[in-house]
């Protein structure tokens, strides 16, 4: 998460965890008790952090949880972490193109965010469907999806689900890889993630994300771009790690905690260039 000179270049912000829609203090976070290995958020680096707060939250209704100097956004199933930090580019081109959020209705949410005068890139980004006014609709209308850019060009996706009562909730993250089969088959063996498919595409999933995965050339990794990693809660990670080392996985960060914040870290890249921390305790606060 957070990185901090207070805890070494790859320490762990920890903040208090709130209900995306009430703001009242859990102990533990909706999704958190669903799996032993669950998704647990999308880290940041943010080179105007007003402009993402104004995003964030202002136009996607994310609650913020602020910790020391950090600002922390929280949805259903995924906090978002800003680190004030110049990335060397955008999500397009890297292994994680695009995160994915359902809506209620997915044309409003496009509408929505453009005229808050964020760049709507569907027509581009989905060259082969019918776009009408920013979003594709599937199967008479039923749902609808469409592409934005928040700031730092991070590339966003809102998926339409009309029987979401909730403004807004984390849904997938979307994997670029040169082979399909072979990194949805590393995401089932080290983080037992259940393989499935999602129309035509090949998917993995586990408790509050879905794992979508598209063939492409090689992409560059994720660190130090927009979205510098994504993150899973683990219960037991210090067993989960040596278990990960067994079947060969070589840490970037290995397992530590930090007892002064009652939480657990370690860092990881899968084998595409996706940088990876997994965490234990962040579903305590």
């Amino acid at each position: 998460m957070k990185r901090d000179v207070t805890l070494g270049v790859e320490g762990l912000f920890v903040v208090a965890v709130m209900v995306a829609n009430s703001g009242v203090a859990l102990a533990q976070s909706s999704w958190a008790s669903e799996g032993p290995v669950v998704h647990g958020h999308h880290h940041l680096n943010a080179s105007d952090r007003a402009a993402h707060e104004h995003f964030w939250k202002d136009i996607l209704g994310g609650i913020p949880t602020p910790w020391r100097d950090v600002e922390v956004f929280k949805f259903p199933n995924a906090l978002v972490f800003l680190a004030d930090r110049e990335p060397s580019g955008g999500t397009i081109g890297t292994t994680v193109n695009h995160i994915g959020f359902w809506v209620p209705d997915a044309r409003a949410m496009i509408e929505k965010v453009r005229a808050a005068g964020y760049t709507v890139i569907t027509e581009r980004e989905a060259p082969n469907a019918n776009v009408d006014n920013g979003v594709v609709c599937q199967e008479g209308q039923d749902w609808c999806y469409g592409y934005v850019l928040a700031p730092d060009d991070v590339k966003v996706e809102f998926v339409g689900n009309r029987s979401q009562t909730m403004p807004l909730q984390n849904h997938h993250i979307h994997l670029n890889t040169p082979d399909v089969d072979t990194l949805r088959a590393w995401y089932v063996e080290m983080f037992d993630a259940v393989p499935g498919m999602n129309g035509n595409l090949k998917v993995a999933d586990l408790p509050g994300v879905t794992l979508r995965f598209s063939e492409t050339s090689k992409m560059a990794g994720t660190q130090g771009r927009g979205l510098d990693h994504i993150g899973f809660e683990i219960d037991g990670l210090e067993a989960f790690c040596k278990a990960l080392e067994a079947k060969g996985v070589t840490f970037d960060r290995p397992y530590r905690r930090i007892d002064e914040l009652g939480v657990a870290i370690a860092f990881l890249t899968d084998p595409d260039g996706t940088y990876i921390e997994l965490t234990e305790g962040l579903d305590n606060y």
